[in-house]
């Protein structure tokens, strides 16, 4: 099973590994593919800056949705532009294994510290239910630093009565200069270093173990993901909404 408690240590270098096997086996570009355009700067750990976000696309409940959950003890998601396009998939997945309600804030590139201020505003305004998914951390690959500090801090919200299950990230952006993707793929497992590490403070936090996942078999790696961070449709959403339905399934 992929949601039990993986060597920090361990995780990095499989995953590692998987990425550069799959590195050297990308196909040669078509003449006709269009040339990615390169990042402006590296910024300080090689994946660039995050852009302007606010203004994409975003899939947010309403209101009423929201207390309909919180009143029957369903799950509530926080995404980024991955939970924008699988999320209702994975609402009704839950619903037809678990019989459980779903609600959503999901919004294309919108980093940790983002989606932790809308838990806060959530547990403020509705409260929340016993069940979290956070799907970020793939925008937090231009200042891993930061990321730590945000799971603490939605771990406080969230209290420890609740269970937060936290999709790890795997991220190597393909069309990107080689150096760009291969500071993604570490910046990536700095991420998930930060949240193997705080699954061992916090027994409510259990970690959807994504970028395990794909390493397992490198093929993964262009079967399940269409640009190096976003799902495929079917297979890539099929399966990472598999493992969060498998990690909250009580067992």
């Amino acid at each position: 099973m992929f949601i039990k408690r993986w060597s920090a240590s361990a995780a990095v270098i499989v995953v590692l590994t998987a990425f550069l096997l799959a590195l050297l086996h990308l196909e040669a570009p078509s003449a006709h593919a269009k040339a990615a355009a390169p990042v402006v700067s590296s910024g300080t750990y090689g994946s660039g800056a995050l852009g302007s976000w606010q203004a994409n696309n975003r899939v947010i409940s309403s209101s009423t949705e929201v207390r309909h959950v919180v009143a029957a003890d369903g799950v509530v998601l926080f995404g980024d532009s991955i939970a924008v396009q699988d999320g209702a998939a994975l609402g009704r997945l839950l619903g037809q294994q678990l019989g459980t309600s779903f609600a959503q804030y999901s919004w294309a590139g919108q980093p940790t510290y983002a989606a932790v201020d809308a838990m806060e505003a959530w547990a403020r305004e509705y409260g929340l239910p016993r069940r979290i998914v956070m799907a970020v951390g793939s925008n937090d690959i231009f200042d891993p630093p930061a990321f730590a500090a945000q799971v603490e801090r939605g771990l406080r919200i969230a209290g420890p009565q609740r269970t937060v299950y936290w999709v790890d990230v795997q991220v190597s952006r393909t069309d990107e200069p080689t150096a760009v993707q291969l500071a993604d793929q570490r910046n990536s497992e700095w991420i998930n270093l930060q949240l193997a590490q705080a699954a061992l403070q916090h027994p409510n936090l259990r970690i959807v173990h994504w970028a395990e996942f794909l390493a397992a078999r490198p093929d993964r790696l262009h079967t399940d993901l269409r640009d190096g961070r976003h799902t495929t449709v079917p297979d890539g959403q099929n399966a990472r909404n598999a493992l969060i339905l498998q990690a909250i399934r009580p067992s």
